[in-house]
Formats: C-alpha cells, sequence, structure tokens
C-alpha cells in the first residue's frame, strides 16, 4: 500500500480519526480528574569536611573526603531509623515503610548537596516531610560519625534552606495525560481506517473494479445536482444548454465513445443496460446514454424492458400503460407504441406497456428477440433491463442481445454483488460491455472524476447568469406532477394515467408542443423536445425502418 493510497484512506475517514483523537484526550482528562492530588516538595543539605586549619591543602582534602562520602549518605536516606526518626519528629502515625515510598533521596551530579524530595495529599504534609527527612538524616550522620561519643565527625551533613510550599500538584499531569490520551486516540483512529477499509467491499474506484470481475469499466459517471431531486435527461447538442453539469455530460460522451469502440469488428447494436440493484440509477443511464447517442445523427430506439416497474415513460414525459408488453402481446405494432422524443426524429422511446403474469418468459421469447433485431438493422437499440439481482429478466435478455452495461453505484454496491451480476450474465452466455461506475464524488477522499476542471478552460461551461435561471423539469400534461422519483431510488410505482384506458394503442397522449420562443444563449432548456403528435411517431418509425443508419 503506498503512501498516497495511504492519505487518501485517512481522508476519507477523517471525521472517525478525529472523533477517536478527541475521545482519547477527553478519556485522558477524565482519568487525570479520578486520581488523588499529590503534591511534591523537595529540601536540601550538603556534606562538609571538617578540617583542623584553613589551609588550602586542608580544604582539598576535606573535598575529597566529602564527596567519597556523599555517596554513602544517599543509601543512608532509605534507611528505617532515618524513617523513624522523621516520624517521631512530624508525630505521624504512618509507618517508616510507608513514609520510604513518600520519599526519594538523590546527589546531583559533581557536588556535595543532598536532595530529599517528599511527596503528600497536601502541600503541608510535603512540605513538613522534606523537612524532617533532612533533619533526620543529619542526625544520623552525626551518630555515625562520632561513633555514639558525641564527638564532632570529620564530615557532618548540614541542612540547607526550608522547603517550599507547593502551589500546583505534581500528579497526576493533566497536561501529559491529555496528550498521550489524545495520541492514543489518533493512533486507534489510524488503525480503525485502514482495518475498516481493508475489510470494506464496497466499489469506489475503476481499479476496485477491475480488481473484482474481468471487465473494463467503460464509464465514470460523477454525481450531479440536478439527478439528487430525481431521473432527468440532459441535452448532448447544445454545450452552453443548462441542465447538467459539464462534468456529467462530458462523461456520458465518453462512455457513448467507449462503447462504440468496445469491439470495432462487431459493434453493438442492441444494448442491455442493467445494475445490480435497484437504485444504481440504470434507467437514468440508459435514458442519456441514448440522448448523447443521438446527438451523434445516429438513430436510436430505447425499449422500457423493465415490464415490473417500469420508469423511461415518467422519464420522458408519457404513460406507462401501453407499450412494450402490447406489442408482443400482438395487441399493437412497435410504430403505434413508439414516441418520438427528440426535434430531430432520431430518438424513439418505447414504454413498458402493462405488467404481465410472466415478464421473464415475454421477454425472453422469440417474438421479444425478432423485434430486437429488427429494429436493429435500422437503430441502434437499447434495453432498459430490470437489476440482475433482483429477478432474471437482465440475464435473458442479455443472452441474445450483443452485450449488457452494467450500472454499479460508487460506495454503495459491494464487489460480490458485483461478481454475482456478472456471473449471472455470464452464465447465460450475455457478453459484458463494460462496467459503469455510478454516482463517483467529484471531491473529497473517494473522488475519481479529473474532467470538471477543464470545463471552463475549454468554454464549455454554463455562465453565471445562465446558472441563476431555472431549470426546467418536464412534468406531467394531464395531471400536472413531476415525474421524477425521490433520490437514490431506481424502481419507482407504475404511473397510470386516469384518463387514457389501456386498450386504446392508438390513443396515445402525444408529447408537449415544442416551445416556439427562442431561448438565449447559455438559458437552460429542456431536454426532451417533441415536435410530433403519437400518430408522426409511428410515421418516423415506419421510414427510419426503411432507411439506412446514418
Amino acid at each position: 500500500m503506498d503512501i498516497q493510497r495511504v492519505m487518501r484512506i485517512l481522508r476519507a475517514y477523517w471525521k472517525p480519526i478525529v472523533a477517536l483523537t478527541i475521545l482519547g484526550g477527553l478519556a485522558g482528562l477524565g482519568w487525570s480528574a479520578t486520581q488523588p492530588r499529590v503534591y511534591t516538595a523537595d529540601s536540601s543539605g550538603y556534606v562538609a569536611a571538617v578540617t583542623s586549619d584553613g589551609s588550602t591543602g586542608a580544604a582539598l582534602a576535606g573535598d575529597q573526603l566529602a564527596l567519597s562520602k556523599v555517596k554513602s549518605f544517599i543509601d543512608m536516606g532509605y534507611w528505617r531509623s532515618v524513617a523513624d526518626t522523621a516520624r517521631q519528629d512530624l508525630g505521624i502515625s504512618d509507618s517508616p515503610e510507608a513514609l520510604v515510598q513518600r520519599v526519594k533521596v538523590s546527589n546531583p551530579i559533581d557536588t556535595v548537596n543532598v536532595r530529599v524530595d517528599a511527596t503528600g495529599p497536601t502541600p503541608e504534609s510535603a512540605r513538613d516531610l522534606a523537612e524532617a527527612w533532612i533533619r533526620a538524616m543529619t542526625t544520623q550522620v552525626d551518630q555515625l560519625e562520632s561513633h555514639g561519643s558525641g564527638a564532632q565527625g570529620a564530615v557532618r551533613l548540614v541542612a540547607g534552606d526550608s522547603a517550599r510550599l507547593p502551589t500546583a500538584p505534581s500528579s497526576p499531569n493533566v497536561r501529559l495525560n491529555v496528550v498521550l490520551g489524545a495520541v492514543a486516540g489518533l493512533i486507534a483512529g489510524v488503525i480503525f481506517a485502514l482495518v475498516r477499509r481493508a475489510f470494506d467491499r464496497r466499489l469506489r474506484s475503476a481499479s476496485d473494479i477491475t480488481q473484482a470481475v474481468d471487465a473494463s469499466v467503460v464509464g465514470v459517471l460523477p454525481v450531479d445536482k440536478d439527478l439528487a431531486a430525481g431521473r432527468a435527461v440532459f441535452s448532448f447538442d447544445d454545450i452552453r444548454d443548462g441542465r447538467g453539469s459539464f462534468a456529467h455530460k462530458e462523461a456520458m460522451r465518453e462512455l457513448r465513445t467507449n462503447l462504440q469502440y468496445v469491439d470495432v469488428d462487431r459493434p453493438a447494436r442492441i444494448m442491455v443496460v442493467t445494475s445490480p440493484l435497484p437504485g444504481d440509477g440504470k434507467s437514468t443511464t440508459a435514458a442519456n446514454l441514448a440522448v448523447s447517442i443521438a446527438a451523434t445523427g445516429q438513430s436510436v430506439i430505447l425499449v422500457d424492458a423493465d415490464l415490473r416497474r417500469p420508469v423511461l415513460g415518467g422519464i420522458f414525459g408519457f404513460s406507462d400503460d401501453v407499450g412494450l408488453s402490447d406489442v408482443l402481446a400482438g395487441r399493437a405494432q412497435i410504430e403505434q407504441v413508439a414516441h418520438q422524443v427528440d426535434e430531430h426524429g432520431r430518438l424513439f422511446v418505447v414504454a413498458a406497456g402493462r405488467t404481465p403474469p410472466n415478464p421473464s418468459e415475454m421477454v425472453g421469447s422469440k417474438r421479444m428477440q425478432a423485434l430486437a433485431h429488427k429494429l436493429a438493422e435500422d437503430l441502434i437499440v437499447i434495453v432498459d433491463s430490470p437489476p440482475t439481482l433482483a429477478v432474471a429478466d437482465a440475464a435473458v435478455i442479455a443472452s441474445w442481445a450483443d452485450g449488457a452495461v452494467v450500472v454499479v453505484t460508487a460506495g454503495r454496491t459491494t464487489d460480490d454483488m458485483l461478481v454475482r451480476a456478472t456471473q449471472n450474465i455470464t452464465k447465460t452466455r450475455g457478453h459484458i460491455l463494460g462496467i459503469v461506475l455510478n454516482r463517483v464524488p467529484l471531491r473529497g477522499a473517494d473522488s475519481n472524476y479529473y474532467g470538471m476542471q477543464y470545463g471552463g478552460y475549454y468554454g464549455y461551461g454554463v455562465s453565471r447568469e445562465a446558472s441563476r435561471k431555472p431549470r426546467w423539469r418536464l412534468r406531467r400534461r394531464a395531471s400536472g406532477v413531476s415525474t421524477t422519483d425521490a433520490p437514490g431510488t431506481e424502481s419507482s410505482p407504475r404511473r397510470r394515467s386516469a384518463d387514457l384506458p389501456a386498450e386504446n394503442v392508438s390513443a396515445l397522449r402525444p408529447l408537449p408542443q415544442r416551445r416556439t420562443t427562442a431561448t438565449p444563449v447559455g438559458e437552460a432548456t429542456n431536454e426532451v423536445r417533441a415536435s410530433q403528435t403519437g400518430e408522426g411517431a409511428r410515421g418516423q418509425v415506419a421510414t427510419r425502418r426503411r432507411r439506412s443508419s446514418t
């Protein structure tokens, strides 16, 4: 694991790392609050040699004698007799052994000084014990040097200045404990982040996908705020269209280009778009992919094969009550249910129709295959299918389609979900064109899209004035209800039209007419513009089937 990957992991988990660091510091503060306060006072003395005269030689000899004696006096400071003398001096009932544990006797280097550090629960008790201990050592030294005769010995211990009263406790060290607790919390946070990422099976980058399955990543779609409120389609004809970010549109164009070059010898004419689970954005991806391909001048037909929970009709603004299932059941022709949804006659959408009792058998039937291959003679067919892990429809369609595009969500789809989804497709001898990583963050540690920074450089960005203008969303003409769903839900309840009988396949409600008012450059525009009615759409499909694809 290189340092860049480690830094990305730490950046991704900075919140728990900071939380554990703060928690560790608070733990150190709390532990300090529970510990008893201990005060330390020190007292000192020095060892002096008694000389017979004041000559220099005698003074030097006395210094050498004091230096040799001071080492022995350090060990004497822990004698029981010294502790007993100090106990009697203070008039306390503590045992000599307990007093010895509260005292430290030391000798500073290259000096004849003796230092006594004493501790106590109060500043006064620590100070009194230090002074009493140095006095007890002085008495003991005098007795040893005089051999009990009372005469003055060759050396003596002279008590120094009285001990100062401590103003602050020496233990616990609150600052040190807080720092140690914070460091321990920081280490725990880093370990948590590394272990969590090591066991995190969610797909976050293209490398995660290629490590999980033997398939290439054909597209990385960044998060778009216009898709946060629900499904939407964008315009790929006008680079200054206000709907949809530059990053998302360019990523969709890149996906379109990659799919065209997956197999240059046998380009895919029938593509099925699926995902492991609902909510991965497969229908929105399929719709925008169809619009982007149509923007290149090629004729495209988008078929909603999710017969259980259709959504394409709601995205483009017409009813899901009639469509593919009616064609397969023989109740209608494809020309009757295909809707032209662009002004150039290059993009057609077929809704799902009524839910049959056997959706899997219907989408895998010979009639469905014949219909798709017949449409593929003149049009590029994009099939929106149900999730692969929910039902078998996508695998069935992939068995006879030219290839499948699997859409996964960054930070949501796990590697085992993707493996199972691809296995379901390959078991039916389906061909996987590639994987699309959807909803990749533009910023942050998990950001894997690098193209948005060039939007302004190439002049594709929307002007500030245009970005402030309202962005229109396609709405149901009859009921006035928005066709967008709640964020993060790919499957939605079937939309019914109260005033449109499902049996009347020839009475499809026409799409809203295209606006005749000129739109200023840079102003937000509707992606889906209908210039023809349902009857006109049927005529366009019939014409397209007689002409070669551009």
